[in-house]
């Protein structure tokens, strides 16, 4: 028998201290071993009882979960599980805990309390265990102190302008699937796109209320245009287009052009949505056109329709275990030979532009 996962609950509210020690009590695998109405509270007991997991608001007395977070991943990294309010302000400060190296977040409910967070119990304790075996790492300087305008350090290096993918990019189109520690690796490849980049669609794991901060967070460190995806509209090179949170989406094709469309299909794989939706549709209407990159996440969500992709003609990249926080997709992918390439995230952006400029130079050649 492996031990219990040991959680300590940081939050100002008694009544939310309270629901979460219930709901994490209930669980044969994992125990509340203690709760802290704010930071400084929680850093003497973080000290004194080392916890496996420890769930973290967003807005707390004294300090705000993000300082503390920001405090904690420099000083002594472990796994965080953020509880969010479900707002525009919750929604960017949530993306800022990510980025700081919070493994994943709930998105508690602004009215009936109690309820809500009875009703999120399944989702909270899968995050919580997702958490537990997740590889955390101190978080770098430079992402501890970049929030906008720009991207610094060498693993965020932007790739040349000048690689003129011109004719190429109305061609392809680059589908990225995530979950678990996906922004940051989605903002590790996009950052070093091209601006005359092929369209990228993405499929991350993201409830309702916070894809449209992540789009927006994203946009500000781009080359490309990063955007959420609106149904019906025209796929263009040099845009990356984000599947709504609480959406299904998937590609189609009118004409000459690529388009989204989102709507509101059931969940499949559990999520919606999901990254099967959009790979299995690049299978039938982008063939061999398309590139499929999976990148850090829990389950199997994706991998048969990644190797869909790839009987149908794509090439696909997978992030490789040492650089995911969690290898449970990449894994699957795998497994079920979708990947013909397997790498750390940082070269995985740079092995797709190179592969596009030699592609690009092929049909330079013929023409």
């Amino acid at each position: 028998m492996s031990s219990k996962i040991r959680v300590i609950v940081v939050d100002d509210s008694a009544l939310v201290r309270s629901l979460l020690s219930e709901i994490i009590n209930r669980q044969r695998d994992m125990e509340c071993i203690g709760s802290a109405n704010d930071p400084l509270v929680a850093r003497e007991m973080i000290r004194e009882l080392n916890p496996d997991v420890i769930t973290l608001d967003v807005e707390m007395p004294r300090m705000d979960g993000i300082d503390f977070l920001g405090r904690l991943m420099r000083l002594r990294p472990m796994p965080v599980v953020m509880i969010s309010t479900l707002t525009e302000r919750g929604a960017e400060v949530t993306m800022k805990a990510l980025e700081l190296g919070a493994v994943d977040f709930v998105a508690k409910p602004r009215v009936g309390l109690a309820s809500g967070l009875n009703d999120l119990a399944a989702q909270i304790v899968d995050k919580i265990r997702v958490a537990a075996v997740a590889q955390v790492r101190r978080a770098p300087v430079r992402d501890l102190v970049q929030t906008s305008g720009g991207v610094g350090g060498a693993a965020h290096a932007v790739a040349p302008a000048a690689a003129l993918l011109g004719r190429l990019s109305t061609e392809k189109l680059i589908c990225i699937g995530a979950s678990t520690g996906g922004t940051e690796a989605i903002k590790e490849v996009l950052v070093q796109m091209p601006a005359d980049s092929p369209a990228i669609v993405i499929t991350q794991h993201m409830p309702p209320g916070f894809t449209t901060s992540f789009a927006a967070r994203l946009n500000g460190l781009c080359q490309i245009t990063v955007k959420e995806a609106v149904n019906g509209e025209r796929i263009l090179p040099g845009h990356a287009y984000i599947a709504p949170g609480g959406t299904q989406f998937h590609v189609a094709r009118s004409g000459a052009n690529y388009v989204a469309v989102v709507d509101d299909g059931p969940p499949v794989n559990r999520h919606k949505p999901s990254v099967e939706v959009l790979f299995k549709s690049a299978a039938g209407v982008v063939g061999r056109n398309a590139f499929g990159i999976m990148l850090t996440g829990m389950g199997n969500d994706g991998a048969a329709a990644m190797r869909e992709m790839k009987d149908a003609g794509s090439y696909n990249y997978v992030q490789d275990e040492a650089t995911c926080i969690v290898f449970g997709m990449p894994r699957e992918a795998i497994a079920h030979g979708a990947a013909d390439e397997v790498l750390p995230l940082g070269q995985i952006a740079p092995a797709l532009v190179t592969r596009l400029r030699g592609a690009t130079d092929r049909l330079h050649h013929r023409i």
